[in-house]
């Protein structure tokens, strides 16, 4: 069965449902739309939207222009959606100093809210969020670190490209926690957040950090664009075949490059299964005052690597990963 035929049975099923006088109105706070992760997260979001519209609701996408001021300027959508009378808030708590108080308004007003991608059940709690969907961030550095220092990569960075990020930091200390486990020592490339998602300048940064840097044989990068520019470095420095990567999410060449052997692994947070259990959740909560008993529904981390890479590669094709 196609993605495109899936799609269009959830639209059926949809069409069939009675308008709800209690119809939601749901904004969704997210990344950048030409973020290759969070583009995935989006459309989790708006096929879930699909029964929403149906019962005469809607979803609306807010997301930055870009990473240079994260914090304050996901503030100030949060603020947006509530002054544009969102019925529902999905959020993720990326940057808590400069997004909590943002989010204490949405419960302030009487808003429900849900915490996905970033936080955790802690950010969930702390704000009296309904629920938190999303992949533990310190667990998923970890299992790179473990998987990297078990295959007897034991010197490791984390590449940092958004200093500050509670979620990025969590990834870090996690990936040198886990290689810690596994006998290793971690570190941090940290760069200013002007160069996540720029290609070269990862590139330079990681090439000329392990010239510098020579006993460094593992590195974590924070998303699928840092991954890629880090093994770009990686052959700029010389050193394929003896730096080993594992990066967050994955996309088209990040699969290959497993295939390839020239990537060991990704870490998988199911960035679709986000949007769609986020909004899914406080849709049916508006319209039908339904609740989720579990407080804490986890998409990941899952690891992708040479074992099950043709796997996923499938459920790609399928529209399903």
């Amino acid at each position: 069965m196609t993605r495109n035929f899936k799609v269009l049975a959830v639209s059926a099923i949809a069409a069939m449902m009675a308008t709800s006088a209690f119809a939601a109105d749901i904004f969704v706070i997210g990344g950048k739309p030409d973020d290759p992760f969070w583009s995935r997260v989006k459309k989790g979001a708006e096929d879930a939207g699909i029964v929403a519209q149906a019962q005469g609701g809607s979803v609306t996408w807010l997301g930055p222009q870009n990473y240079d001021n994260l914090g304050p300027d996901a503030a100030e959508l949060i603020r947006q959606a509530i002054d544009q009378g969102a019925d529902a808030i999905v959020g993720p708590d990326w940057v808590p100093e400069a997004m909590d108080p943002a989010f204490e308004a949405v419960v302030a007003a009487g808003i429900p809210l849900v915490i996905y991608n970033a936080g955790g059940i802690e950010a969930a709690d702390r704000l009296g969020a309904m629920n938190y969907v999303g992949a533990v961030d310190y667990k998923s550095g970890y299992a790179g670190g473990e998987y990297l220092g078990k295959a007897g990569h034991l010197h490791g960075a984390c590449v940092n490209t958004l200093p500050g990020a509670a979620n990025i930091e969590a990834f870090c200390n996690g990936f040198n926690d886990g290689l810690a486990a596994a006998g290793g020592t971690g570190s941090v490339l940290q760069l200013p957040a002007t160069a996540f998602g720029d290609s070269t300048a990862v590139a330079q940064a990681v090439r000329a950090h392990l010239i510098q840097n020579p006993d460094i044989d593992a590195l974590f990068a924070i998303g699928d664009q840092d991954t890629n520019a880090s093994i770009s470095g990686i052959q700029q420095a010389g050193k394929t075949g003896s730096v080993f990567v594992c990066g967050m999410n994955f996309n088209d060449s990040i699969l290959a490059n497993i295939q390839q052997g020239t990537q060991a692994c990704a870490i998988d947070q199911q960035g679709y299964q986000q949007g769609f259990f986020a909004v899914s959740i406080l849709n049916n909560n508006v319209t039908y005052g339904t609740t989720i008993p579990t407080r804490e529904i986890l998409t990941g981390p899952g690891v992708i690597d040479s074992s099950n890479v043709d796997l996923v590669i499938e459920g790609v094709k399928a529209g399903a990963r």
